[in-house]
């Protein structure tokens, strides 16, 4: 009896250790393997993936500019003469066709037109017409590339939002700025190599984490949020009572207990875990660092205008993303909600635009001033585009729906035409009619700016090769310098 109790105990135990060690290994091979396979340098997650860039780069680094909500382009870059003149009167059944809308006017049967809030003139010696509403944008005209011919596969928030930044628009796929960061690495060891801020009201079009996450990408990739005051990460900082000896033995015995653990499993997550420890550590100096702009002469803060003594706001947050790239961080996001207009476009677009108009107007002058726009781009875009027809009636407190069959960013520096307008859209600012840029024409574009051939730059995982692209996008050669 004893016997086959012993028996019985150590064949559970055979079978533990077998079966527990076969799926260890299909786990690790899930989630690492395709990591160990396309990137020898495990232990160096800051450096980028050999044999990249593909191609001269014409930027090193991204200023990204995110509108979430939807900027209206028949009231900003996209002037129509037409819906001036046929305000009120219905959009042609045959310009809408089989345009796909949203659920929100899905069900109306009256689409009246709604021309521009305000006037259009003008700017530089480009000539680029653009609204009263962002004089400052305008400015800088012949600094800018705008693209009136964007267009997307999606009418609501949080799928559009995603599919700009990771090609797809459910969450899980890695984000423009965690693909950026894996193919070229860092040239900044005391800070993240891709950093994320936000500032206005949220409303029905919140920001969303999936759009600066790694996806199926090591974690170290994904972005860092700053947010506002002096120590925008939190929990850097030593706990009470911890000297930093103290904090760097401690850290040096979980290092050695992490790269232990990872040469005996190969799973690509511990070496984030470590240098994510190693990332804290040193920003615990850089970060504050940044963040502290009591340097900054008089005439740069009068660039950004009067919102960027406040933290929090966007007007600092282009401020910290200059400082930010002149300290070559790879990948800078700043995200500005408030443009969900359905509901008193007239009265709420006007401050909304004030906002960021100065801001992204002093930023490009900033930059400039300090030789950073050469190689750093700026892109300035929105998840889609609104209606150029009334959502519900047309009265005092109209608003404009979402609209992905058009809609207008543009970019800046980084190897871009200066002072040059790219596609149109229909009379109506409701088709693209000439030139259309695809969401994933664009990430090709912006990857092909930083030496990086989009097709090529590829990560297996769970069978098949992903890229941020899909199996779309073609470099938009009109746009290049």
């Amino acid at each position: 009896m004893q016997e086959e109790v012993r028996f019985n105990r150590e064949r559970r135990s055979f079978l533990l250790r077998v079966g527990g060690g076969l799926g260890y290994v299909a786990l690790a091979e899930l989630s690492g393997g395709a990591a160990r396979a396309q990137k020898s340098d495990a232990l160096q997650p800051n450096s980028g993936m050999a044999g990249l860039p593909h191609h001269p780069p014409s930027a090193k680094r991204i200023i990204y500019l995110h509108m979430m909500g939807a900027v209206s382009q028949p009231d900003t870059f996209d002037f129509k003469p037409t819906l001036k003149k046929m305000h009120g009167q219905e959009l042609p059944p045959s310009v809408r066709e089989s345009t796909r809308l949203s659920t929100m006017v899905a069900g109306q049967s009256s689409f009246p037109i709604v021309g521009p809030i305000a006037d259009f003139k003008p700017y530089g010696k480009s000539g680029l017409v653009v609204s009263d509403l962002i004089p400052h944008i305008g400015g800088i005209a012949d600094e800018i590339t705008v693209v009136r011919s964007m267009y997307t596969d999606h009418v609501n928030h949080d799928p559009a939002s995603k599919f700009l930044h990771t090609g797809f628009q459910i969450a899980g796929r890695p984000s423009i700025g965690s693909w950026v960061t894996y193919a070229l690495g860092s040239e900044n060891k005391d800070l993240p190599m891709f950093v994320v801020m936000s500032s206005g009201m949220a409303g029905s079009a919140p920001s969303d984490a999936a759009t600066w996450g790694a996806g199926f990408l090591p974690s170290h990739y994904q972005g860092v949020q700053f947010r506002s005051g002096a120590m925008p990460v939190p929990y850097i900082a030593n706990p009470s009572g911890l000297s930093n000896p103290e904090r760097r033995r401690m850290l040096d015995t979980i290092m050695a207990l992490a790269r232990s653990q990872q040469e005996a499993s190969g799973d690509e997550e511990i070496t984030s875990k470590i240098s994510q420890y190693e990332m804290a550590n040193r920003m615990q100096h850089s970060v504050p660092e940044v963040a502290d702009i009591a340097r900054e002469p008089q005439h740069v803060l009068d660039l950004y205008g009067p919102d960027v003594t406040k933290p929090g706001t966007f007007a600092r947050n282009c401020l910290l993303a200059r400082r930010l790239a002149e300290r070559n961080v790879r990948h800078t996001m700043v995200i500005h909600m408030g443009w969900d207009h359905h509901l008193y476009i007239g009265q709420l677009l006007p401050p909304q635009c004030a906002s960021v108009d100065q801001p992204v107007a002093g930023l490009i002058r900033d930059l400039k001033q300090r030789g950073l726009l050469d190689d750093t781009l700026v892109v300035f875009s929105t998840e889609f585009g609104r209606t150029a027809f009334a959502q519900g009636e047309l009265k005092a407190s109209f608003g404009r729906d979402h609209h992905g069959a058009s809609f207008s960013i543009w970019l800046a520096g980084g190897g871009v035409k200066a002072g040059y307008v790219h596609g149109e859209t229909d009379e109506f600012c409701y088709k693209v009619a000439k030139d259309g840029v695809h969401v994933h024409d664009l990430n090709a574009t912006i990857l092909h700016l930083l030496g990086i051939d989009h097709v090529r730059l590829t990560y297996r995982s769970q069978g098949r090769d992903f890229r941020l692209t899909d199996v779309g996008g073609h470099v938009q050669q009109a746009l290049l310098a």
